[in-house]
């Protein structure tokens, strides 16, 4: 079968491998539509040591939809299309996926739209552990594809005011699409001052980290009011330890959150819960998509998506 991994700095090969050999409880998935997601830059954006190289086969990539091929568990169907929730690598024609970690999706006339509902799930898990945003102010920091998530869902649960920030004006304007009340483009504002004026010296009862950035890391107590809540869901793309503001932090007594639905071991149904939304026709995610590739052009998404080429947002490969 088809397969492909990194294998030197911002350089991917696709080889030819066994297809696996499912035990009972997996099931045979094969692969036909991918995403390219920000935390699959900790590997593609970084040069990791040479003992790192190659990464496994399959990643970095665990945004994944296709259909069962083959079952050995009661409670998936061959032939059923399911979202994939494998983190041993996705750039797979073929994967084994334990069978309580796929969801299964409805018919739709562009299948590859639900592998959105991986990305967009763990901001509805965000979400509920945020809990009720109803009349609050909050700024999200970052607008890619999470950040726009947040904006779109802080909207629809009644955020008064939804602040979005990003360096480019192309993202600010799907925020704005989308529901954000305010855009801040950072490359030409000052951030802080203008969440200032925006809450009328309030600031923000809310902020969400969705870049993982240093910078944006200490952007989101700056522009949080004293008690408010920081939320931290963005990973850490090009570097793991930098200096931090500890004072700056410690002034605003914040109440603090950590997100990481994988972790936590709450992704699936998470996952679950976005695809159900989006089969009832309650939410449409399909805004995020600005780019279409095909498998043997695996680099080309990548580098679209790491550099922002071309109004990038979300690059979906077709196997």
């Amino acid at each position: 079968m088809k397969a492909a991994r990194l294998v030197s700095p911002r350089e991917f090969e696709i080889l030819d491998v066994p297809t696996p050999i499912i035990q009972p409880g997996e099931v045979l998935v094969r692969m036909e539509h991918l995403s390219v997601c920000g935390s699959d830059l900790r590997f593609y954006d970084r040069v990791l040591t040479e003992s790192d190289y190659p990464l496994d086969i399959g990643r970095p990539c665990h945004e994944c939809l296709g259909t069962v091929a083959e079952s050995r568990d009661p409670s998936i169907e061959a032939g059923q299309r399911v979202i994939a929730l494998t983190y041993t690598g996705g750039l797979l024609e073929y994967a084994a996926v334990v069978a309580n970690r796929v969801v299964p999706v409805p018919d739709a006339s562009d299948p590859a739209l639900w592998v959105l509902c991986q990305p967009s799930g763990t901001v509805i898990y965000a979400l509920q552990q945020i809990g009720s945003v109803l009349g609050k102010r909050v700024v999200v920091i970052g607008q890619g594809a999470i950040g726009l998530v947040f904006s779109d869902l802080l909207n629809r649960l009644g955020a008064v005011q939804v602040i979005a920030t990003d360096l480019h004006d192309y993202r600010l304007d799907v925020a704005k699409r989308v529901g954000a009340t305010h855009t801040i483009n950072a490359a030409r504002e000052n951030v802080v001052d203008a969440v200032r004026e925006i809450t009328g010296g309030a600031m923000a009862d809310i902020a969400i980290e969705a870049v993982g950035r240093p910078e944006a890391a200490h952007q989101v107590f700056q522009v949080l009011r004293t008690s408010g809540l920081a939320v931290i869901f963005g990973m850490t793309h090009t570097e793991d330890v930098f200096p931090f503001n500890w004072a700056e932090m410690y002034s605003k007594l914040p109440q603090m959150m950590v997100i990481n639905s994988q972790a936590a071991g709450t992704v699936v149904g998470a996952v679950r819960t976005c695809v159900d939304l989006v089969s009832q026709g309650r939410l449409d995610f399909s805004y995020l998509v600005t780019h279409r590739l095909p498998f043997d052009k695996l680099s080309d998404a990548y580098e679209l998506y790491s550099n922002k080429k071309d109004n990038s947002i979300k690059v979906l490969m077709s196997m």
